[in-house]
């Protein structure tokens, strides 16, 4: 998928490929040395032709040159590799930061002016840091055109840095099993020219627009944006979470401290199941599936949400 010729897409695309064709190269000599001298062994030294083993007590020799020539090798390879891996862990003072904070099953790309995306927009030619940041369980960002990848641990400072030195549309991905939807988080990093990336940055219409969408409208934008329908559906089926259709209003029964009873799924209820998920567990579903959103979202953005919640009956 990715040849060379057409995936200088980035400042690490050399160092990279350099270790990879290296340790690929010797690899394969190995490879195919290995293979013909174990065929010429097969047909030299069969039974045919030596009925009788010939006893070898050892050579000195021997032993000095397959510890000698193999460890000069793997010292190769880790020369390569720890070359090109050495300068992904030192980004330059006047990168340009984005937080991209990753979630059962998305990723959203927070920029330091208020916008929230979920393709990443970066110019080209200028050293990009994206602070990763996760809210539930262990992912991993990867963008293979530009040869970076990281995990994305909760509760631990991680980055990742480049250059994009090539404009177009590439693919991100999470490359760390993280439950039932992670094939789902695939995402596109877009390249831009700088002037181009500097005017897309300057524009917050896309802002503004957002302050005059219908309750409704911001509701639902709210919980697509936070990831609530990865693990709820809207049509009645079952995922990892209740489904959201015809809950508001509604008899829930709920397990809490050990009793199961029965409650109302009004606003107080939502609330309470958004900032102490795991106090009332809806019967049927296992503790612990959903993390508290208590910092991340207010008063306000949960009234959105449950007027959206109103309109799925």
């Amino acid at each position: 998928m990715y040849i060379l010729a057409n995936t200088q897409a980035s400042n690490f695309v050399t160092g990279v490929d350099r270790a990879f064709l290296v340790i690929l190269g010797i690899s394969f000599f190995f490879l195919i040395g290995l293979t013909l001298v174990m065929i010429y062994f097969i047909y030299r030294y069969n039974k045919k032709r030596n009925p009788e083993a010939t006893q070898i007590k050892g050579s000195n020799t021997l032993e000095v040159v397959w510890t000698v020539i193999p460890t000069i090798l793997v010292l190769v390879m880790f020369y390569y590799g720890w070359a090109g891996w050495k300068p992904m862990k030192n980004a330059p003072e006047d990168s340009f930061e984005i937080d991209v904070i990753s979630r059962m099953w998305n990723f959203t790309f927070e920029y330091e002016n208020g916008k929230k995306t979920d393709t990443l927009f970066i110019p080209m030619d200028k050293p990009v840091k994206l602070n990763l940041i996760s809210v539930d369980v262990i992912h991993s960002v990867y963008i293979p055109a530009f040869r970076v990848k990281e995990d994305v641990v909760p509760g631990r400072e991680k980055f990742m840095w480049f250059i994009p030195q090539k404009e177009g549309i590439f693919e991100l991905f999470c490359t760390e099993y993280c439950g039932l939807q992670h094939s789902y988080m695939y995402n596109w990093v877009k390249v831009m020219p700088e002037d181009q990336f500097n005017s897309w940055y300057a524009d917050t219409t896309i802002l503004v627009a957002g302050t005059v969408d219908s309750p409704t409208a911001s509701g639902k934008r709210i919980m697509t944006n936070i990831g609530c329908l990865a693990c709820h559906s809207l049509d009645g089926s079952k995922l990892v979470g209740p489904s959201f259709k015809g809950l508001y209003g509604h008899e829930v029964t709920v397990k809490a401290g050990g009793e199961t009873k029965t409650v109302v799924a009004d606003d107080e209820y939502i609330k309470r199941s958004i900032y102490d998920p795991n106090s009332e567990i809806v019967e049927g579903f296992p503790k612990g599936m959903m993390q508290s959103y208590q910092g991340q979202l207010s008063d306000d953005d949960i009234a959105l949400m449950i007027e959206y919640l109103k309109t799925l009956k």
